[in-house]
C-alpha cells in the first residue's frame, strides 16, 4: 500500500471582527414599522439632511452601493407610510436607512473549510493550481452563513491564501425562477404534503410555474375550500415554504469572489446555511458546474 506524507502547514484562515454584511431590519410588527416610518416623516427637512450626511459618512466606506441598498429598502418598507406624498430622495434613503442594520458575519468563528479547483487557471506556473475555499461563517446569534476565500497551491505545495476584501454583499434573488411540476408534487408528496389541496393547486398550474402564480392558485383553492380552514391554511403555508426553500440567486459580476456571502433568507434556513461542501463536475458538452450540499 502506498504510503501519503502529511505535513502540517503553517496557513490560519481566521476570523474577521470587522467584516459586516448590511441587511434587511425587520420591525417585530406592522405596528412598529408604521411607528419608524411616522417618526422620520415628522422630521424637519434640515435635520433630515444632517442625519443621511452623517450616516454615509460612518457606514459609506464600508459597503459598497449602500446608497442603491438603502433605496431598495425604502422601496420595500413604503407600505407602512401612512401618505402618498412626494418624498426628497434623501428622506427615502433615510427611511430605508431605518429598516437597516449590520452583521458581523465572522464575529463568533470562521470553520469548516471546503476546497474545489478555482475556474481560472490562467497566467500559472507549471504545476500550480488555483482554489475556491468555502467556509463556515459564524456570526452574532449563532447565525451560520457561507463565505469564500481564494488561494493558490505551488508546484512545491506551498499554499498561500489571498487576503479578503473588507466588503461583504449578498446576491439577489432572482425574479420568478421557474419550478417543474412533476419535481415540485414528487417533493410535496415527501413531505406529507400530497392532497386534494395541493392536487388541485397543481391543476391550475403548467409543466412549469413561478412563484407568483403558485401564490395565485394557492390562494385560489384556500378560498374555494373555507369550509377546512385551519387544515387548508396549514398545507398552504407549508405549499409556499417548499416553493421559497428552492430559490435562484445572482451576484453583481464584477463583484470578487471574496466578498460574496451566502447568507439564510428562507424559512428553512432559519438556523444557518452550514458546512457547504463544493465538487466540481464536468459535463458531457465540455461545460464545468460547481454542486454543493449543505446543512
Amino acid at each position: 500500500m502506498k504510503t501519503l506524507d502529511v505535513k502540517r502547514t503553517n496557513v490560519t484562515l481566521r476570523p474577521d471582527r470587522a467584516r459586516v454584511l448590511v441587511r434587511p431590519f425587520n420591525p417585530t410588527s406592522d405596528q412598529r414599522a408604521v411607528k419608524i416610518c411616522a417618526r422620520v416623516m415628522a422630521l424637519p427637512e434640515a435635520e433630515v439632511h444632517w442625519l443621511l450626511g452623517q450616516l454615509l459618512a460612518e457606514f459609506g466606506e464600508r459597503h459598497l452601493k449602500i446608497r442603491e441598498f438603502l433605496q431598495r429598502r425604502y422601496q420595500q418598507v413604503r407600505a407602512y407610510l401612512l401618505t402618498d406624498q412626494k418624498l426628497s430622495a434623501e428622506r427615502e434613503l433615510l427611511l430605508g436607512a431605518y429598516f437597516t442594520h449590520e452583521y458581523a458575519l465572522e464575529a463568533a468563528a470562521l470553520f469548516n473549510p471546503s476546497i474545489v479547483p478555482h475556474p481560472d487557471q490562467s497566467d500559472l506556473p507549471p504545476g500550480s493550481l488555483r482554489f475556491i475555499v468555502s467556509l463556515r461563517a459564524t456570526g452574532e446569534g449563532h447565525i451560520s452563513s457561507v463565505t469564500l476565500r481564494t488561494g493558490f497551491l505551488d508546484a512545491e505545495g506551498n499554499i498561500l491564501i489571498n487576503t479578503p476584501t473588507r466588503y461583504c454583499l449578498e446576491p439577489e434573488q432572482a425574479p420568478n425562477a421557474s419550478y417543474e411540476k412533476k419535481f415540485f408534487e414528487r417533493k410535496l408528496g415527501e413531505l406529507g404534503l400530497a392532497g386534494d389541496f395541493t392536487r388541485q393547486v397543481l391543476q391550475n398550474l403548467g409543466d412549469t410555474f413561478t412563484l407568483d402564480e403558485l401564490r395565485t392558485s394557492v390562494g385560489l383553492v384556500a378560498r374555494l375550500q373555507q369550509a377546512r380552514e385551519q387544515e387548508t391554511e396549514a398545507v398552504a403555508r407549508k405549499t409556499l415554504v417548499l416553493a421559497q426553500s428552492n430559490y435562484e440567486v445572482q451576484f453583481t459580476p464584477n463583484s470578487r469572489l471574496s466578498e460574496r456571502v451566502l447568507f439564510p433568507v428562507t424559512p428553512s434556513q432559519s438556523n444557518g446555511i452550514e458546512d457547504a461542501r463544493f465538487v466540481l463536475f464536468h459535463n458531457e458538452d465540455g461545460t464545468r458546474t460547481y454542486y454543493a450540499t449543505y446543512t
